[in-house]
């Protein structure tokens, strides 16, 4: 089946007792078992497992072609479940350009795990060489990157770590699978925060992790997520779920729509830069168009006239709302220097753009306002 199919179908199987279409919604908390501990029905205890999650995970692994997925309560319990999986000892390489939660993840908490962390030019072979070496348990990459859109080399990422024996994870919320395939480029993880472009609508949180092979790793993120308690709801894993049957039509509008405010931005006199891998003048666009089937939604710009001016058209839209996150229907703007804590490390007068589903006159028009007055 084509990805378009299997994100109908996977975890849409009808549900066998009542011919129902839609996936049932299993609240339960605990599950009959016999007196001797053995799982009759497959489940001992929500937090363990449950059928609603076990439907979604079953589709995230087909979308993927992983071998396991496991679902998390969001994105960060997700990349901090996967950390804390890594043996102890060592470190772990990442990206220097990537979500500032997983940069102070990284910084402040590995420490705590046993494991050091190191920032680097993941596009650099020379400076990527340089750090992954017999120290290390896994390169860490986003691509495209949050905010600077970089695109990374998932193929050539995967031989640097393999050759040191060292697992490449990717971060692929902006793509999603629909538009990029880690795993099929040599990925051994593939991290989703699923409350953005899976779930869709802006009302569910949830982190996935995807393996590509169900073995020791998988097994040890799994008691990590139960242990630690970072499980989802079933309703979360419900909502993410039915926002799967919708992310490839979702997606392409998204796309579609990013491609017209791209080119109103990029002939604007205020603008000085366009970070979005479609533009033939972005560094990774050649990448982008072997690596992904197209380049998104999601693109950043900078004002020449630095922050204020940021400030200024943040505030000045009237379509695109200024709040975090990204991947629902409604379109987002966001100063990231501004939401990025003590330390922010986003250029002063870059603005994010989240482009969601509307029409897309209406929202070049909606910035055209904003940015006229600069």
């Amino acid at each position: 089946m084509r990805l378009e199919t299997r994100a109908v179908h996977i975890g849409a199987e009808p549900d066998p007792e009542t011919g129902a279409l839609v996936a049932p919604l299993h609240l339960s908390t605990t599950f009959l078992h016999a007196p001797d501990g053995t799982q009759d029905h497959g489940y001992l205890y929500q937090r363990y497992d449950n059928p609603t999650q076990a439907r979604l995970e079953a589709a995230a692994a087909a979308l993927d072609g992983a071998a396991r997925a496991l679902l998390l309560s969001t994105g960060m319990a997700a990349a901090s479940t996967l950390l804390q999986s890594l043996p102890a000892g060592g470190k772990v390489v990442f990206q220097r350009d990537l979500y500032h939660g997983v940069r102070v993840l990284a910084e402040d908490w590995l420490p705590r795990w046993g494991l050091s962390a190191c920032f680097v030019d993941a596009r650099d072979p020379a400076e990527l060489g340089a750090a992954v070496d017999g120290e290390t348990r896994a390169l860490w990459i986003e691509t495209p990157s949050n905010p600077l859109m970089q695109v990374v080399d998932i193929a050539a990422c995967a031989q640097a770590a393999h050759r040191q024996g060292a697992l490449l994870v990717v971060d692929s919320t902006f793509a999603t699978p629909v538009l990029q395939q880690p795993i099929a480029l040599g990925a051994d993880v593939v991290m989703h925060s699923a409350t953005k472009y899976m779930g869709g609508h802006s009302d569910v949180m949830g982190g996935l992790l995807c393996f590509a092979r169900d073995e020791a790793l998988a097994a040890r993120a799994f008691d990590v997520r139960k242990l630690l308690g970072a499980s989802a709801s079933p309703f979360n894993a419900w909502l993410i779920l039915r926002g799967l049957r919708s992310l490839p039509a979702r997606m392409a509008m998204h796309c579609a729509n990013a491609e017209k405010v791209v080119a109103a931005l990029a002939a604007h006199p205020a603008v000085s830069v366009v970070h979005y891998p479609g533009l033939a003048s972005h560094a990774g666009h050649a990448l982008a168009t072997r690596q992904m089937t197209h380049p998104g939604g999601m693109l950043s710009f900078e004002l020449a006239a630095g922050r204020e001016a940021a400030l200024k058209v943040a505030g000045g839209t009237r379509l695109f709302h200024c709040a975090t996150s990204l991947g629902g229907c409604e379109s987002l703007i966001e100063h990231r220097a501004s939401v990025e804590g003590a330390n922010p490390v986003s250029p002063p007068g870059l603005l994010r753009l989240s482009v969601g589903l509307e029409h897309a006159d209406d929202l070049v028009e909606d910035l055209q306002a904003a940015l006229a007055g600069l």
